[in-house]
């Protein structure tokens, strides 16, 4: 593994806009992902094997559940914040921004917003220290991008709930001490319940063979007459709404987490853009790949104008699930589109795992269709602007 001497690019002098505080947490995430990822990852990727040693980093860093309140074990902080340090652990890798965007946005953030305070304390701390793991359960094997045709299911059996289905495609699960789970009631109603590992009948298997997110663990979640608890019901918000607001923030910090993974394939290929001389000269000279990374550094500034942007209505309380959907759509196309381009910038050492261009293009090939495929959110977009759904 070469050595990771990154450096952002700031274009647009974006930093000026940001609060001391934001760039305290910016740079101490970036170190951490500087010190302890980008030295392992790509051997963990060739093993397809998440790297769990780096769980109490993450925390450190406060990755797990940044906008949670102080009270609950959260750092407490902005919107901003949250996203800045999914871009900088994007940056080492897609699978481990996964990883903590599953505990923070789709794991604590439920909890928090849609739970009892009693839920709360019993779960919300642990899972700020990575004590406790968690995971999410919504995409099943018939049912992804029309999560409203779910067929899990639980019954009220008197002192507890029966639940009953599968989940699919499942981030963290095979190793997940919880799962918040959306399921439909007896009578079609979607509700989220706390399923802990050890309950009867519950089993997280992992799925294998992945070419993209090898360093993320991924898995399914099976229920099979599992007995939950009705505490375990999470009672402040039911219906198909309650874990699309899960996905919103999941969304908002993929918009951000995406920029990391551009803007690291940026920085590996105008380095060696400058270094790789042919024909006499380095091909950082030649116009083809001046307009290749002139276009790149373009697309990520804009791509950064976008977030920042979105951060600022989220701290307001004024993001739209629309707002979110074009920012996820369109800066994860970005990264992609940066990373082919990169790859050939690098020409054959852009396959090699000495590079960490495509191991990003491979990651990306998953960020560009979970949370949301990429025609969803044009349609969410489509439907916004028109006033007409095009889904039905």
């Amino acid at each position: 593994m070469r050595p990771d001497l990154f450096e952002a690019p700031d274009y647009y002098n974006l930093d000026e806009l940001l609060s001391e505080e934001h760039k305290l947490v910016r740079d101490a995430a970036r170190q951490w992902v500087k010190r302890d990822v980008t030295p392992i990852i790509e051997e963990f990727a060739q093993k397809a094997e998440f790297p769990q040693q780096i769980i109490g980093g993450l925390a450190e860093i406060g990755a797990f559940g940044p906008y949670i309140p102080v009270e609950y074990g959260g750092a407490g902080l902005d919107q901003i914040s949250y996203g800045l340090i999914m871009q900088e652990i994007e940056r080492g890798d897609s699978g481990v921004r996964s990883t903590a965007s599953v505990q923070s946005s789709l794991v604590m953030y439920p909890i928090f917003a849609y739970g009892t305070e009693e839920q709360r304390m019993k779960y919300l701390p642990k899972l700020a220290t990575g004590e406790y793991m968690g995971c999410f359960g919504l995409t099943e094997p018939d049912h992804g991008s029309n999560p409203s045709g779910m067929v899990t299911n639980f019954k009220d059996k008197g002192d507890h709930f029966l639940l009953n289905g599968a989940k699919l495609w499942i981030s963290n699960s095979p190793f997940a001490d919880i799962a918040v789970v959306w399921a439909k009631d007896e009578n079609g109603r979607i509700h989220g319940l706390i399923v802990e590992r050890g309950m009867e009948g519950f089993s997280t298997p992992e799925t294998h063979n992945k070419w993209s997110l090898r360093a993320s663990a991924t898995g399914e979640l099976i229920f099979d007459n599992v007995r939950v608890p009705k505490e375990n019901l999470l009672p402040g918000k039911n219906g198909l709404g309650a874990p699309l607001g899960c996905l919103d923030s999941a969304r908002y910090g993929i918009a951000w987490g995406a920029i990391g993974a551009a803007m690291d394939c940026y920085d590996t290929a105008l380095r060696y853009a400058k270094e790789r001389i042919q024909f006499g000269k380095p091909i950082a000279a030649t116009q083809l790949q001046q307009k290749k990374l002139a276009e790149m550094i373009t697309e990520i500034t804009k791509a950064q104008l976008l977030a920042f942007r979105l951060g600022q209505l989220k701290n307001e309380g004024r993001a739209t699930t629309a707002q979110i959907s074009m920012a996820k759509r369109n800066n994860v196309e970005m990264a992609i589109k940066i990373a082919r381009e990169a790859r050939q910038v690098l020409g054959g050492m852009g396959i090699t795992g000495e590079y960490s261009i495509m191991r990003h293009m491979m990651n990306l090939e998953s960020v560009i269709t979970y949370e949301g495929t990429h025609d969803i959110h044009l349609l969410i977009t489509g439907a916004d602007i028109t006033g007409h759904n095009a889904f039905k």
